[in-house]
C-alpha cells in the first residue's frame, strides 16, 4: 500500500515555531506539534490540521480530530488557494480511511482533490502535492498505474520547481514503485535511493524505516538483509508507526 505525508521540511533557520514543529512531526509526535500551533489563521489552521491528517495515516488513530481541525480550516478559508489546499487535505483524510480499510470514502476523495484542482491553479505552490495525492488515488483505488504515473511526474517537476524536498522523497518513490512494478529494478533502485537520501539529509525519521523497507526490495543480500534490519529498529523505536509497515517486515517487527 501507498501512503505520503504532507509536504514541507518546516527548516526554517528563522523561524524557530516551524522548527520546532518539524522535529516533532519527523519524530511522530503530530500530536505535540499540532499544539503548538495556534489555528486563527488559515495557514495555521490548515498546518495544524494536516498534522492531525498524517497521524491518521502512520498510526491510525485520531480520526475525529482530523476532522475536527479539518473543519476549521475550512471555515477560516477565504481565497481560491486557501480552500483548495483545505479540499486537498479533506481529500486525502478521506483517501486515508478508505487506503486503510476504515471507511470507503473514496467517492468524497474524488470529490474533494477533484474541488482542489478547480481551485488550485498549474503552477502554484500547492498544486504538486495535489498531483501527487491525485496520483494516490490513481494507483491504489482506480488500479490505474498509467495515470499514478503521470499524476507522480508532474508532482516530481513540481517538487522540484519550488522546491519541496520532501515532497521529492514521496514522488521518487512512488515512482521506483511503479518501476518495480514493471520489473525496472535499475530505476527503482535509484529511486528508492534518492528517497532515502533526501529523508535522511532532512531528518524525517517517521518515513525513513518505509525509504528503507522499499531499497530492501531492490537489493542483492546480505544487503537488503541489513536495509531491513535498520528498518526494524526504527519502527521498534518509534513504537511501532508508521503501523502499515508491519505487514511489510518480518514477524519482529510486527509484534514490535
Amino acid at each position: 500500500m501507498a501512503h505520503t505525508a504532507m509536504s514541507g521540511s518546516g527548516m526554517t533557520a528563522d523561524d524557530p515555531l516551524q522548527t520546532a514543529v518539524w522535529r516533532l512531526r519527523s519524530r511522530a509526535c503530530w500530536t505535540d506539534a499540532a499544539e503548538l500551533l495556534r489555528p486563527d489563521t488559515p495557514a495555521a489552521a490548515l498546518q495544524r490540521a494536516s498534522l492531525l491528517v498524517e497521524r491518521c495515516l502512520y498510526t491510525e488513530q485520531g480520526w475525529p480530530d482530523a476532522e475536527d481541525a479539518l473543519r476549521t480550516a475550512e471555515a477560516l478559508a477565504h481565497s481560491d488557494e486557501e480552500r483548495g489546499a483545505a479540499a486537498c487535505e479533506r481529500g486525502y483524510l478521506a483517501y486515508a480511511a478508505t487506503a486503510l480499510a476504515v471507511r470507503d470514502r473514496a467517492d468524497e476523495a474524488r470529490a474533494a482533490l477533484g474541488r482542489a484542482a478547480a481551485l488550485i491553479p498549474p503552477g502554484a505552490t500547492g498544486r504538486a502535492l495535489l498531483d501527487f495525492r491525485r496520483g494516490l488515488l490513481a494507483e491504489n483505488l482506480a488500479h490505474s498505474p498509467q495515470s499514478a504515473r503521470a499524476a507522480y511526474r508532474r508532482a516530481h517537476a513540481g517538487a522540484s520547481a519550488h522546491p519541496d524536498p520532501l515532497l521529492l522523497s514521496f514522488t521518487w518513490r512512488h515512482l521506483a514503485g511503479l518501476a518495480l512494478r514493471d520489473g525496472e529494478l535499475a530505476e527503482a533502485r535509484h529511486g528508492f535511493t534518492e528517497s532515502l537520501r533526501i529523508r535522511e539529509e532532512l531528518g524525517y525519521l517517521v518515513g525513513t524505516a518505509p525509504a528503507l523497507a522499499s531499497l530492501a526490495d531492490t537489493a542483492p543480500e546480505p544487503e537488503a538483509a541489513r536495509l531491513r534490519e535498520e528498518a526494524r529498529r526504527l519502527f521498534r523505536l518509534l513504537g511501532g508507526v508508521p503501523t502499515w509497515l508491519a505487514e511489510r517486515l518480518d514477524p519482529p517487527a510486527a509484534t514490535a
